[in-house]
Protein backbone atom coordinates (compact mmCIF):
# COMPACT_ATOMS: atom_id res chain seq x y z
CA UNK A 1 0.00 0.00 0.00
CA UNK A 2 1.41 3.35 -1.00
CA UNK A 3 1.48 6.18 1.54
CA UNK A 4 0.23 9.53 0.50
CA UNK A 5 3.09 11.82 -0.48
CA UNK A 6 2.20 14.29 2.26
CA UNK A 7 2.86 11.73 5.05
CA UNK A 8 6.39 10.70 3.87
CA UNK A 9 8.07 14.07 4.60
CA UNK A 10 6.30 14.19 7.98
CA UNK A 11 7.63 10.73 8.92
CA UNK A 12 11.17 11.66 7.79
CA UNK A 13 11.02 14.89 9.83
CA UNK A 14 9.85 13.02 12.93
CA UNK A 15 12.70 10.51 12.55
CA UNK A 16 15.26 13.34 12.33
CA UNK A 17 13.80 15.08 15.40
CA UNK A 18 13.79 11.82 17.37
CA UNK A 19 17.43 11.20 16.48
CA UNK A 20 18.41 14.74 17.49
CA UNK A 21 16.64 14.47 20.86
CA UNK A 22 18.38 11.29 21.92
CA UNK A 23 21.23 13.37 23.37
CA UNK A 24 23.88 10.94 22.16
CA UNK A 25 26.64 12.33 20.03
CA UNK A 26 29.61 10.29 19.00
CA UNK A 27 32.70 12.16 17.89
CA UNK A 28 35.69 10.18 16.73
CA UNK A 29 38.87 12.20 16.40
CA UNK A 30 41.13 9.14 16.05
CA UNK A 31 42.98 10.22 19.23
CA UNK A 32 43.65 7.73 22.02
CA UNK A 33 41.35 8.13 25.03
CA UNK A 34 42.85 10.04 27.96
CA UNK A 35 44.63 7.88 30.48
CA UNK A 36 42.61 7.36 33.62
CA UNK A 37 44.46 7.59 36.91
CA UNK A 38 45.16 4.18 38.35
CA UNK A 39 44.46 3.80 42.04
CA UNK A 40 47.54 2.73 44.00
CA UNK A 41 47.47 -0.84 45.25
CA UNK A 42 46.25 -1.23 48.81
CA UNK A 43 48.99 -0.97 51.42
CA UNK A 44 50.28 -4.32 52.50
CA UNK A 45 49.29 -5.17 56.05
CA UNK A 46 51.93 -4.84 58.74
CA UNK A 47 53.50 -8.25 59.22
CA UNK A 48 52.91 -9.84 62.60
CA UNK A 49 55.76 -9.55 65.10
CA UNK A 50 58.47 -12.17 64.82
CA UNK A 51 58.62 -15.07 67.27
CA UNK A 52 62.01 -16.31 66.09
CA UNK A 53 64.03 -14.95 69.02
CA UNK A 54 61.70 -15.49 71.98
CA UNK A 55 63.12 -16.08 75.44
CA UNK A 56 61.36 -18.12 78.11
CA UNK A 57 59.14 -15.58 79.90
CA UNK A 58 59.18 -17.73 83.05
CA UNK A 59 62.86 -16.79 83.51
CA UNK A 60 61.91 -13.10 83.84
CA UNK A 61 58.90 -13.47 86.15
CA UNK A 62 58.93 -11.71 89.50
CA UNK A 63 56.23 -11.47 92.14
CA UNK A 64 56.29 -8.12 93.92
CA UNK A 65 53.19 -6.81 95.68
CA UNK A 66 50.35 -6.69 93.19
CA UNK A 67 51.09 -9.97 91.40
CA UNK A 68 53.45 -11.41 88.84
CA UNK A 69 55.27 -9.11 86.46
CA UNK A 70 58.01 -9.75 83.92
CA UNK A 71 61.19 -7.73 84.59
CA UNK A 72 64.39 -7.21 82.63
CA UNK A 73 67.29 -4.80 82.39
CA UNK A 74 69.07 -3.76 79.21
CA UNK A 75 72.51 -5.35 78.61
CA UNK A 76 74.16 -2.04 79.50
CA UNK A 77 72.30 -1.97 82.81
CA UNK A 78 71.00 1.54 82.05
CA UNK A 79 67.31 0.71 81.70
CA UNK A 80 64.97 -1.29 83.92
CA UNK A 81 61.79 -2.47 82.21
CA UNK A 82 58.74 -4.57 83.00
CA UNK A 83 55.59 -6.04 81.53
CA UNK A 84 52.58 -5.64 83.81
CA UNK A 85 50.27 -8.42 82.54
CA UNK A 86 47.41 -7.15 80.37
CA UNK A 87 47.94 -3.58 81.65
CA UNK A 88 51.14 -1.97 80.33
CA UNK A 89 54.83 -2.27 79.55
CA UNK A 90 57.37 0.38 80.42
CA UNK A 91 60.94 1.35 81.21
CA UNK A 92 62.70 3.71 83.58
CA UNK A 93 66.28 4.61 84.41
CA UNK A 94 67.90 1.78 86.35
CA UNK A 95 70.23 4.14 88.21
CA UNK A 96 68.42 7.37 88.94
CA UNK A 97 64.71 6.79 89.43
CA UNK A 98 62.77 9.99 89.94
CA UNK A 99 64.97 12.17 87.76
CA UNK A 100 64.53 13.04 84.11
CA UNK A 101 65.23 10.19 81.71
CA UNK A 102 67.70 12.19 79.64
CA UNK A 103 66.16 11.05 76.35
CA UNK A 104 66.51 13.49 73.47
CA UNK A 105 63.08 14.92 72.64
CA UNK A 106 61.37 14.06 75.92
CA UNK A 107 58.93 16.69 77.23
CA UNK A 108 59.99 18.88 80.13
CA UNK A 109 56.92 17.90 82.14
CA UNK A 110 54.06 15.42 82.13
CA UNK A 111 51.12 15.12 84.54
CA UNK A 112 51.59 12.70 87.42
CA UNK A 113 48.79 10.71 89.08
CA UNK A 114 47.71 13.82 91.01
CA UNK A 115 47.63 15.93 87.83
CA UNK A 116 50.73 17.94 88.77
CA UNK A 117 53.26 18.82 86.10
CA UNK A 118 56.51 16.96 86.85
CA UNK A 119 59.50 15.68 84.91
CA UNK A 120 58.89 12.32 83.20
CA UNK A 121 60.68 9.34 84.69
CA UNK A 122 59.31 6.48 82.55
CA UNK A 123 58.32 5.48 79.04
CA UNK A 124 55.06 3.53 78.87
CA UNK A 125 52.72 1.81 76.42
CA UNK A 126 49.35 0.86 77.87
CA UNK A 127 47.19 -1.99 76.62
CA UNK A 128 45.33 0.57 74.50
CA UNK A 129 46.48 4.02 73.42
CA UNK A 130 49.67 5.65 72.23
CA UNK A 131 53.07 5.14 73.84
CA UNK A 132 54.06 8.11 76.00
CA UNK A 133 56.35 9.58 78.62
CA UNK A 134 54.98 9.26 82.13
CA UNK A 135 55.67 10.11 85.76
CA UNK A 136 55.32 7.13 88.06
CA UNK A 137 55.44 7.45 91.84
CA UNK A 138 57.64 4.45 92.56
CA UNK A 139 60.18 2.31 90.73
CA UNK A 140 57.34 0.52 88.98
CA UNK A 141 59.42 -1.14 86.27
CA UNK A 142 62.40 -2.24 88.39
CA UNK A 143 62.48 -5.51 90.33
CA UNK A 144 62.81 -4.93 94.06
CA UNK A 145 64.87 -6.53 95.39
CA UNK A 146 66.80 -6.77 92.18
CA UNK A 147 68.52 -6.71 89.92
CA UNK A 148 66.37 -8.28 87.23
CA UNK A 149 67.86 -10.56 84.61
CA UNK A 150 69.25 -8.80 81.56
CA UNK A 151 67.50 -9.29 78.21
CA UNK A 152 70.24 -9.98 75.63
CA UNK A 153 70.40 -8.07 72.37
CA UNK A 154 68.01 -9.31 69.69
CA UNK A 155 65.95 -11.43 72.07
CA UNK A 156 62.20 -10.94 72.62
CA UNK A 157 60.35 -11.19 75.91
CA UNK A 158 56.66 -11.80 75.16
CA UNK A 159 54.14 -12.20 77.97
CA UNK A 160 50.53 -11.39 78.82
CA UNK A 161 49.72 -9.25 75.78
CA UNK A 162 53.02 -7.36 75.43
CA UNK A 163 56.45 -7.92 73.97
CA UNK A 164 59.78 -6.12 74.45
CA UNK A 165 63.26 -6.41 72.99
CA UNK A 166 66.63 -4.68 73.14
CA UNK A 167 68.63 -3.97 69.99
CA UNK A 168 71.61 -1.77 69.22
CA UNK A 169 69.08 0.94 68.30
CA UNK A 170 67.43 0.88 71.74
CA UNK A 171 64.71 -0.69 73.85
CA UNK A 172 61.35 -1.42 72.23
CA UNK A 173 57.98 -2.58 73.62
CA UNK A 174 54.61 -3.31 71.98
CA UNK A 175 51.00 -3.78 73.05
CA UNK A 176 49.85 -6.78 71.04
CA UNK A 177 46.22 -5.67 71.40
CA UNK A 178 46.57 -2.17 69.97
CA UNK A 179 49.72 -2.57 67.86
CA UNK A 180 51.08 0.60 69.49
CA UNK A 181 54.54 0.72 70.98
CA UNK A 182 57.79 2.61 71.48
CA UNK A 183 61.48 2.44 70.71
CA UNK A 184 63.91 4.62 72.64
CA UNK A 185 67.53 5.19 73.46
CA UNK A 186 69.32 8.13 75.05
CA UNK A 187 69.37 9.73 71.59
CA UNK A 188 65.73 9.46 70.53
CA UNK A 189 62.18 8.33 71.26
CA UNK A 190 59.91 6.94 68.52
CA UNK A 191 56.28 5.98 69.27
CA UNK A 192 56.59 2.75 67.31
CA UNK A 193 57.71 -0.81 68.02
CA UNK A 194 60.84 -2.05 66.28
CA UNK A 195 60.79 -5.78 65.71
CA UNK A 196 63.90 -7.96 65.85
CA UNK A 197 64.78 -9.01 62.29
CA UNK A 198 64.24 -12.73 61.75
CA UNK A 199 67.84 -13.12 60.60
CA UNK A 200 69.37 -11.32 63.58
CA UNK A 201 72.11 -13.27 65.40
Amino acid sequence: MKLPTLRVPVLVALAVIAAGCSGERIVNTDEPPPARPVAPPPASPTPPPSNVHLVNAFDYAGSPEGGTRYFFVSPSGSWACAIVPRVKAGCQSADSFGSSLGITGEPETVPNAAGEAVAPNAVVVDREGEAHFAAVDQPEFALDPGPAKDLPFNRILAAAGFRCNVQETGVSCLSELSGKGFTFSADAFVPQYTDVPAGAP
